[in-house]
C-alpha cells in the first residue's frame, strides 16, 4: 500500500503483477504486449528471491499453450546462443505438475540427474515398522529413493539428509544400505524376507546403494523427499554446474486446499483457464481440475511461468464463486475486468520471466544477490540507503498517517 498525499486517507495498492492490465489490453484489441519492467514484492526472501526484481512480461491474443511454449523455446535458445555461445536443443522436456510432484517431489525438478521417487505404499502393507503402519492407517504414502552408490555416505551424511527432510515436515528418514555382506539398517528387522526382497526389487537395489524412505501425509512425503533428492544430487556429485537442462512443468491443479482451514485457493491466480477437458469437473471433484498453465524450469529453478487466461465472463464468475469470492467482493476488486470480458474477449495468455534469475543461471551463481545492483539483505533492508526507516512526524502528517506500534 502506498499512501496518497493528494487524496488524504486513501491508498494506492501496488499489484504483484500487471496481470489484469495485460488482460484489459487484450480485450481492447492489442494483439501482443511485451515489457521489461521493475517489480517490487514485500515478501520473505531466499537465495533466488529479492524484493526488487526485473521481469520480461508477455501477453498475447489468439494463442494456445503450444504457441507460447514454442516462443519461449526460441527466446531461450537465442539468449543462450548470444550469451554463452551454447546451442540449446528443442523441444524442451515437458512434464505435468502431478508427475513432477509424485516422481521428483518438486514443482521445479532439477532434471540434470535421475533419482526418481518410487511409491511403495502397497508393498508396505503388513510390514511391522510402526512408522510405516501409522502412515498407512492415516491414508498416507510411503516412498523411497534409491541413491545409486550412496552406500559410501556416512551416518553423519544420512543425519544431514534427515535434517533436511524434517524442515519440510517429515518426522524422520528411514534408510537401508545394501552392502556386499548384507543389509545394514535399523529397520530391516521389521520386514520378512519376502517383504524385503520385494522392496529391493522395486528399488532396483544393487550392492553399494543407499535406499531412503519417507512416510506420512502425501504432500509432506513429496516435499521432504524432494528436498532429500536435491541434497543427494549435491552430495553424490550427480551433475556438473556447467550443465543445463530445460523443461516445462505444465497443467498444475487449478485449486489447492488450505490444510488448516480446508478453504480453496488458486494455485496460480483466479484468472487462470482450466483445461478444456476439465471444465465439467467444476461441478464435481475440484481436485481433479487442472489448469492450462506452464512454468519454465532450468536446473531446478523456476525461471518464468504463466497460463492461458479465462476469457468468458460466466466462467470467471464461476471460479470466483468456487473460491468463496462473493459477487460484491468480485465487483469491488475485479469489476473493471469482469465488465470488460462481457464485451467479448479473445482467447489470450501469457507469462513472465524473472530476468535477474535467468542472469543468475547464465552466470552460474548460487544467489540472486550476486547479479543485482544494490541487493537487499535477507531481512529486505537496503544497507546503503538504510531503507526501510522511520519517518518524521511532519512527513506522516503530510500523508495523513499515524503510526501505531504493535508489540510482537
Amino acid at each position: 500500500l502506498v499512501p496518497s498525499r493528494v487524496h488524504p486517507g486513501e491508498f494506492y495498492a501496488l499489484p504483484q503483477s500487471p496481470q489484469l492490465f495485460k488482460q484489459l489490453l487484450m480485450v481492447s484489441g492489442f494483439e501482443k504486449y511485451i515489457q521489461i519492467v521493475k517489480c517490487f514484492r514485500d515478501e520473505d526472501l531466499r537465495a533466488d528471491r529479492q524484493p526488487e526484481f526485473t521481469q520480461i512480461d508477455i501477453e498475447m491474443s489468439f494463442v494456445t499453450k503450444e504457441h507460447i511454449l514454442n516462443m519461449v523455446e526460441e527466446l531461450v535458445q537465442k539468449i543462450f546462443k548470444d550469451t554463452l555461445n551454447m546451442d540449446v536443443k528443442r523441444p524442451f522436456q515437458r512434464m505435468t505438475f502431478t508427475e513432477g510432484m509424485e516422481v521428483y517431489g518438486s514443482d521445479k525438478p532439477d532434471l540434470r540427474y535421475d533419482l526418481k521417487m518410487v511409491d511403495v505404499t502397497e508393498a508396505m502393507r503388513g510390514v511391522e515398522f510402526q512408522v510405516f503402519k501409522k502412515a498407512l492407517e492415516d491414508g498416507g504414502k510411503v516412498k523411497l529413493i534409491n541413491a545409486k552408490k550412496g552406500g559410501s555416505l556416512s551416518r553423519k551424511d544420512i543425519d544431514q539428509l534427515e535434517a533436511a527432510a524434517k524442515v519440510y515436515g517429515a518426522r524422520g528418514l528411514a534408510w537401508i544400505k545394501v552392502n556386499a555382506d548384507g543389509l545394514q539398517s535399523p529397520i530391516v528387522k521389521f520386514f520378512t524376507d519376502a517383504q524385503m526382497k520385494h522392496v529391493l526389487e522395486l528399488a532396483g537395489a544393487e550392492v553399494g546403494d543407499l535406499i531412503l524412505f519417507g512416510a506420512g501425509r502425501k504432500d509432506i512425503v513429496n516435499a521432504s523427499m524432494g528436498q532429500v533428492r536435491i541434497q543427494l544430487g549435491k552430495a553424490l556429485n550427480l551433475y556438473r554446474k556447467e550443465d543445463f537442462h530445460f523443461s516445462f512443468l505444465i497443467d498444475a491443479p487449478l485449486f489447492e486446499k488450505d490444510h488448516d482451514t480446508g478453504a480453496l485457493k488458486s494455485t496460480h491466480h483466479p484468472f487462470t483457464m482450466p483445461l478444456i477437458k476439465d471444465i465439467k469437473e467444476l461441478d464435481g471433484d475440484l481436485e481433479n481440475v487442472m489448469s492450462d498453465s506452464y512454468d519454465l524450469v532450468i536446473n531446478g529453478n523456476e525461471i518464468g511461468g504463466g497460463s492461458i487466461r479465462i476469457h468468458k465472463p460466466e466462467l470467471q464468475a464461476r471460479i470466483f464463486q468456487l473460491l468463496g469470492i462473493s459477487d460484491e467482493e468480485a465487483e469491488l476488486k475485479f469489476g473493471f475486468l469482469v465488465s470488460a470480458l462481457k464485451y467479448g474477449a479473445p482467447p489470450h495468455g501469457g507469462l513472465a520471466f524473472g530476468l535477474d534469475r535467468l542472469c543468475m543461471i547464465l552466470l552460474g551463481l548460487d544467489s540472486l544477490r550476486d547479479c543485482i545492483a544494490f541487493p537487499k539483505t535477507q531481512r529486505a533492508s537496503c544497507l546503503m540507503s538504510e531503507a526501510p526507516s522511520a519517518v518524521s512526524e511532519d512527513q506522516l502528517a503530510e500523508l495523513s498517517l499515524k503510526v501505531h506500534q504493535v508489540k510482537v
